[in-house]
């Protein structure tokens, strides 16, 4: 279980921080070629060159390179957790739900793979399949934002606004920094026509060092 989560929070840092140039990246990825030539039955070595391929968003190298792991180490939770992601990128949809449901057959209280699998059924519109797995995760995990805002998504997608606001104000509650749950809670409440409060959550942002000038459309319309 923390390899599967640390390999998660090394990729997403590195995807969202831009951590490294194209270039880089390529370089790396070409080290880690030349390195799993030399040791085609190291399986770290492998989840390495498939982390870059997936920085890349080369999915099938990725997914293919999983393969190989899984080869080796059938039960390797990080493998099946990172190409279930690869062929959800595909659209490969059912193949992934395999793996994310054979990755809880390992671990049956792992967060990521059950919200992966929840977040999968809904993109894939099993919409009412989706939304029972929400709402259990948000049961397991009452401390956990991500769960909340998960659920509140699903709920905004549905024109469920009552619910995704309630949901996406205890995300902020146990989150009140991240932007990403404020700027989905003023689409909300914009919604809702709840203007002064979408407007607080807007000033909110500005301290939290968001640019107003990123946030005109918004403001235009709290007016």
């Amino acid at each position: 279980m923390k390899r599967t989560v640390s390999l998660f929070l090394l990729f997403m840092t590195m995807m969202s921080a831009n951590a490294q140039s194209h270039q880089s990246i390529r370089d790396s990825l070409s080290e880690a070629i030349r390195l799993t030539d030399l040791y085609p039955d190291s399986v770290e070595l492998k989840l390495k060159k498939a982390s870059w391929n997936m920085m890349l968003k080369e999915w099938q190298r990725a997914k293919d390179e999983y393969d190989n792991v899984l080869q080796l180490d059938p039960l390797n939770a990080a493998a099946l957790y990172f190409r279930a992601y690869a062929n959800e990128q595909m659209r490969r949809y059912s193949f992934a739900r395999a793996d994310y449901e054979k990755l809880l057959q390992l671990l049956p209280q792992d967060f990521r793979a059950r919200l992966g699998l929840a977040l999968l059924n809904q993109k894939d519109n099993r919409t009412n399949v989706a939304y029972d797995q929400m709402n259990q995760l948000v049961t397991q995990f009452p401390d956990s934002a991500l769960a909340y805002a998960a659920r509140g998504g699903l709920e905004m997608a549905q024109d469920m606004m009552e619910l995704a606001e309630y949901d996406y104000s205890k995300a902020i509650e146990l989150e009140p920094t991240n932007t990403d749950f404020l700027i989905n809670r003023v689409a909300i409440r914009i919604m809702l026509g709840r203007k002064k409060e979408a407007r607080e959550d807007l000033d909110r942002m500005v301290q939290l060092g968001v640019s107003r000038a990123n946030l005109l459309e918004y403001y235009r319309r709290v007016k």
